[in-house]
């Protein structure tokens, strides 16, 4: 709990930091809530004053007391109007703020390393920036609303009374702190489920995501049932947290109410017996309780924006905790990877996802310029973790990879990344047209660009039989097309971006024979003239490779072409012989 506070605050002034950056909406709002606070500060003491034009049955004291009734008049529209100005500027800054978080939020992501990811669900990070950065907005929007005008009518409506009377003023601040006592208790315990309660919020959209991606794996497996069990439980989780943080914020407003009807009954009572006693007029008792209740009601909404507030700092914490993970190191000052024969080398290399469990140890590979490499091996053997390594998505713990003689550390991500193409076993497609698809890497491509590229990965022919052909929208996971379909066009993209190395990592693995036959001459055609990559399972995709890398456990246990390998009656021999034995 002494840890809780801290990070409130810091949440606290992160936001106001981040408010202070609207400062023109900031005081637009502060000068309406001014003007209406007046004009609501004004209507009690109008009140009082023509409750002592009333001198006796059917006596008025008719001077001013029109000009007063219309001042009245003025005074209630005018708090009325100005209110409305105030939530409504205040719901442009929330909503103004709320984009603008999750539009940092959103680009920071998009700059975390490849490792930081791995270690958030999908779903978790894309609740942070829907459902966490609402919760901000709407706390900043009710506080905007009732901090403004609430302590200027709590500070008004005191010196008013005070004016009135000073005793009874004293009175009624006398019982007041009872209110912070009551919103402290509640504050320390409630933080902590709303926390809890949008950490399950995260867990419930990440579960959700997995159920709806791979809806026709669980279908198939028989796994719906378990699935509905584990989902059931996640949303007990966030029912149980959702209650709890609403039992201890539903206790703010009628703790607070009690205490200020407490004070409402023994301001009305002290001042009735003053009046009897003549010390004061029907009139400033009348002010009094009015500005009494006035200055109650701040309170009230007060503390009903206060719990509002804590699930608002507990999801701000969970969006400035991604926003503090460093990004990916951008040095500006790093020269640009400059190719010649696209030669690549590990050396010394080791790497560990777990540095209590080393997977790769001092691994040395030499790969010539414009050399076609295969790299097959059982399952966690390494493969596509050279992948990474060499694209940089994770840095080697020990050793270094160079291309052309530089290190891959000393130049530029961009540059050693746009230098490189691949096709992944999973084929990831962008909300989009196939037409923006295929040209995702290059936006400027011309559309005969497009189709050349398409008819070269054999997916012209499908994409022209859809109903908007080039310009029909898809996404990823869509169901207008088939897996194979989908791989077609990230090889397609590929082939527009003709990089000059290149990584296959089970590219052809959802595509049948026929097309793949196909696909590997367009393959063949790509790989002219450039250094290639090919991780595959499937042994009978790797047999033209120049040299076959089989990988176990992290080091390369055998090296040679196909003919070599099959003669040398080891672990390639195994592998080739469990896939075509007859």
């Amino acid at each position: 709990m002494r840890h809780e506070m801290p990070g409130r605050r810091r949440t606290a002034l992160r936001l106001m930091r981040l408010l202070w950056e609207r400062r023109l909406r900031l005081v637009t709002i502060l000068g309406l809530g001014i003007v209406g606070s007046l004009a609501s500060l004004l209507a009690p003491w109008l009140i009082g004053s023509l409750i002592d034009r009333l001198v006796g049955p059917g006596q008025i004291l008719r001077e001013g007391f029109a000009r007063q009734l219309v001042l009245l008049a003025l005074a209630y529209g005018i708090a009325a109007l100005f209110h409305w100005l105030v939530v409504l500027q205040a719901q442009r800054l929330s909503q103004d703020l709320v984009t603008g978080l999750r539009s940092r939020l959103f680009a920071h992501v998009t700059e975390l390393e490849l490792a930081v990811l791995d270690r958030h669900s999908r779903g978790d990070l894309v609740s942070r920036m829907t459902n966490d950065s609402d919760a901000v907005g709407e706390g900043v929007r009710q506080a905007l609303v009732q901090l403004v005008s609430g302590l200027l009518i709590l500070g008004g409506s005191l010196l008013l009374m005070l004016r009135t009377s000073v005793w009874i003023s004293l009175l009624m601040l006398a019982l007041m702190p009872l209110n912070y006592v009551i919103t402290r208790f509640i504050a320390r315990r409630s933080h902590e489920r709303y926390r809890d309660q949008a950490e399950m919020t995260g867990r419930v959209n990440s579960l959700g995501e997995e159920a709806i991606e791979l809806r026709r794996l669980i279908q198939a497996s028989g796994a719906a049932a378990d699935l509905d069990r584990r989902f059931d439980q996640i949303n007990q989780r966030l029912y149980d947290a959702g209650q709890k943080a609403q039992f201890y914020s539903s206790l703010t407003n009628p703790g607070t109410r009690f205490v200020n009807n407490v004070a409402y009954a023994a301001v009305g009572l002290v001042s009735a017996l003053t009046t009897l006693a003549g010390g004061l007029t029907i009139g400033q008792m009348t002010r009094l309780l009015n500005y009494t209740l006035q200055f109650a009601k701040p309170i009230n909404e007060l503390s009903a924006v206060f719990a509002q507030l804590q699930n608002a700092f507990a999801s701000g914490e969970r969006i400035f905790q991604i926003l503090d993970i460093p990004a990916e190191h951008i040095d500006p000052t790093l020269p640009e990877l400059r190719l010649h024969e696209g030669a690549v080398s590990f050396r010394d290399v080791a790497f560990s996802y777990d540095p209590d469990r080393p997977l790769i140890r001092d691994l040395n590979l030499e790969v010539p310029g414009e050399g076609t490499i295969a790299i097959v091996g059982p399952t966690g053997a390494g493969k596509t973790t050279l992948v990474n390594l060499l694209m940089r998505f994770y840095d080697v713990s020990a050793g270094e990879i160079r291309i052309d003689g530089q290190s891959i550390a000393t130049v530029t991500r961009r540059s050693l990344r746009g230098a490189i193409g691949m096709v992944l076993q999973d084929s990831w497609l962008f909300e989009g047209t196939i037409r923006e698809n295929i040209a995702y890497g290059r936006p400027e491509a011309s559309f005969a660009e497009v189709q050349e590229a398409a008819r070269a990965a054999r997916a012209d022919r499908f994409i022209r039989q859809l109903p908007e052909g080039y310009d029909t929208a898809i996404g990823n996971g869509a169901t207008l097309l088939s897996s194979g379909q989908l791989q077609l066009l990230t090889v397609a993209r590929v082939m527009l971006l003709r990089p000059p190395l290149l990584i296959l990592d089970e590219a052809t693995s959802h595509i049948d024979t026929m097309t793949e036959q196909l696909v590997q001459r367009s393959f063949l055609e790509l790989m002219e003239g450039r250094t290639c990559f090919i991780i595959a399972h499937r042994l009978s995709t790797v047999r033209a490779a120049d040299q076959i890398l089989v990988m176990d456990d992290g080091d390369i246990v055998e090296q040679g072409t196909h003919e070599e390998l099959l003669a040398a009656g080891g672990l390639y021999r195994r592998l080739h012989d469990s896939q075509f034995e007859t």
